[in-house]
């Protein structure tokens, strides 16, 4: 248990040996969520500037009437403990969810500390020249990391908005659902314990159940499935972690149980690091898309599965001097002959992409199609036998159906993510464009699908905007079928993270079909047009384009009666331009958005709540407001 901290110290010299520890105890954190990383890395890196002032104060030695700048730091570097701590040991999905509330206390921490550093009397403490210029650095880099916005999160916001939405037919889609969990680190059995007893403790902290809540444990259960872990999570009763494995008997000799389900094994194999597993447990483990070993976590050479005869033979002696009964199971012997199976055939299906038989070739692809989206396993094979080379050059081929075929087939192997680097450098990007530009309506689709799957990698993004991906994509979503627009849409945000990319949707012509999907209630895009419009609205071409009149009184109209996620959308969108323009602000005013406006400061989701009073706090200084 960490020592709590005195507040009540008069000395410079003990004071500063009090805020050399707090330093030195973030500076030995690591572990941070993903979703705050970088940030808690920078407060880390900008505490340590700290280390020479404190040192100096603590050879000083000497006493200060009145301490209270000393004591506004030690408060202030006790503040940023507590939210490092936080993004070290809090829950992954939460953090995740709340990223933006996080960074507001982030941006606290950093007031807290400016105001304690402007405060210190330097000179009445003898603080040399020198620290005092470093000081002035660690000042100056407070005020930086307040006025930058970062965009991490915002390639999140996408998949939990599906994922936790109710009406998207693909909140339950597998693909989405391993990319989030790769994306927040929970994929082990390890990590999925760990997040277990963080939601348990963020329940405690607020008292009980809520809708936020529900969704957090709900989205943690996906994650189990699809690591393969049967398990049913529920807010009834306390969570712990003991309920995420089996009970074992204390009988059974440790060596003899699986290290996944802590069960007794009855047909242990062995995979590529030495390890033993019970088959049926290691086969889901596999087959959810895992390449490592559960117990150490490295990387799996290869992917078969060695039966261990002698662990075997000595469980079942033990069961037989013991009296004991082992569980009956499904014989899985013919397992590993099934994945040679497996191998064989899709070796086979590869080379007969290259058949001068149309039929020959065509009905390798849509097997190829149908078990690139049934396992993981299926996907890396493909890809180990050449599948994806043969698979890009038939892109081209002078036939809508194959192509609609082929670009399914490569979306499904892009689930992957060392797939998703092998299609693009393949080629794979022009031909899928071209597809958008001319193909079938399912092709169209799958293609702006597959777009958003590849550039879900930063250096993807900037290739589809350099092969001039964006305009096929605007016209999609303009004139596509409903599940064009969708994929259109989704991949529009995606790429749209890009600086480049927002301005060339701009000049694509995305604005007109954006508005139009928040006039038009039966499509249910409001979200997905208003995301990407938050995101065109920070370039100044999308500003000056989506500030009009027309624009702003359809924003108040959805803040008035809009859903509580298109409220925290449309509120969102109104304070970005707002901040840059006075006059929209004072138009949204004159459509009646201030009543709203305090309604959903007071009864709004977290966010909409806090995008709420900025924009109040900010139309108070345009207008005198009772």
């Amino acid at each position: 248990m960490e020592r709590q901290i005195p507040m009540d110290s008069s000395s410079s010299s003990d004071v500063a040996s009090e805020l050399m520890e707090v330093v030195e105890t973030v500076g030995s954190y690591s572990g941070f969520r993903v979703t705050q990383r970088k940030e808690c890395l920078n407060l880390v890196r900008r505490l340590k500037l700290l280390v020479p002032l404190l040192e100096e104060m603590r050879e000083l030695n000497g006493s200060v009437s009145g301490s209270d700048s000393l004591l506004k730091l030690k408060k202030a570097l006790l503040g940023a403990k507590k939210l490092l701590k936080n993004c070290k040991c809090g829950s992954k999905i939460y953090l995740a969810m709340e990223s933006e509330a996080v960074m507001c206390r982030f941006h606290g921490v950093y007031d807290k500390l400016s105001q304690a550093l402007d405060d210190i009397p330097y000179d009445q403490l003898g603080v040399s020249i020198e620290v005092k210029e470093q000081v002035e650095l660690m000042r100056m880099q407070l005020k930086r990391a307040k006025r930058r916005t970062d965009t991490q999160d915002m390639e999140l916001a996408m998949d939990l908005m599906v994922v936790f939405s109710k009406e998207d037919e693909r909140n339950a889609d597998i693909a989405i659902l391993e990319r989030l969990a790769h994306k927040l680190e929970l994929h082990t059995i390890v990590e999925l314990k760990a997040e277990k007893t963080a939601i348990g403790k963020l329940v405690k902290q607020r008292g009980g159940h809520n809708e936020t809540m529900q969704q957090i444990v709900g989205l943690l259960g996906k994650f189990k499935q699809i690591a393969g872990i049967d398990e049913t999570v529920s807010l009834d009763g306390p969570i712990s972690t003991g309920t995420l494995q089996k009970c074992q008997s204390p009988l059974v000799p440790h060596e003899f149980l699986c290290p996944i389900t802590l069960e007794i094994m009855t047909d242990p194999v062995i995979v590529a690091t030495g390890q033993t597993y019970e088959r049926e447990s290691i086969r889901k483990w596999l087959n959810s898309g895992h390449r490592t070993c559960p117990k150490t976590g490295q990387t799996l050479e290869h992917l078969s599965l060695a039966p261990n005869f002698a662990l075997r033979n000595l469980i079942l002696q033990w069961c037989e001097k013991n009296n004991f009964e082992l569980p009956k199971k499904d014989s899985y012997a013919s397992s590993d002959d099934y994945s040679a199976e497996i191998m064989e055939e899709i070796s086979s299906l590869v080379q007969n992409l290259s058949s001068s038989q149309p039929n020959v070739r065509k009905d390798s692809i849509v097997k190829i199609r149908m078990l690139s989206k049934e396992n993981p396993e299926n996907r890396i094979f493909i890809a180990n036998n050449g599948g994806i080379p043969r698979l890009v050059q038939l892109l081209s081929y002078p036939d809508s159906n194959i192509q609609e075929h082929t670009v399914t087939a490569l979306l499904n192997l892009s689930i992957d993510e060392t797939n998703k680097r092998l299609i693009a450098r393949e080629g794979a990007i022009p031909a899928i464009i071209e597809i958008i530009r001319n193909g079938t309506d399912e092709g169209r689709e799958n293609s702006a699908a597959a777009l958003f799957s590849l550039s879900m990698l930063d250096e993807n993004k900037v290739l589809v905007g350099n092969f001039n991906g964006i305009p096929p994509l605007v016209d999609l979503l303009q004139n596509g079928t409903m599940r064009g627009k969708k994929d259109a849409a989704t991949a529009l945000f995606n790429l749209s993270l890009n600086q480049a990319n927002k301005s060339r949707a701009i000049k694509a012509g995305i604005i007109p079909p954006l508005l139009r999907l928040l006039d038009d209630k039966n499509l249910g895009m409001i979200d997905e047009a208003l995301s990407i419009l938050l995101l065109l609205v920070s370039h100044p071409e999308g500003r000056n384009e989506i500030g009009r009149l027309s624009f702003i009184e359809t924003l108040v109209e959805i803040i008035r009666n809009g859903t509580p996620k298109n409220k925290e959308c449309a509120v969102s969108v109104l304070l970005e331009l707002g901040l840059n323009n006075s006059s929209i602000t004072l138009a949204a005013l004159q459509y009646g958005v201030y009543e709203p406006l305090r309604e959903i400061s007071i009864s709004g989701t977290n966010r909409a709540q806090r995008k709420a009073n900025s924009l109040l706090q900010h139309m108070s200084k345009c207008e005198h407001i009772p």
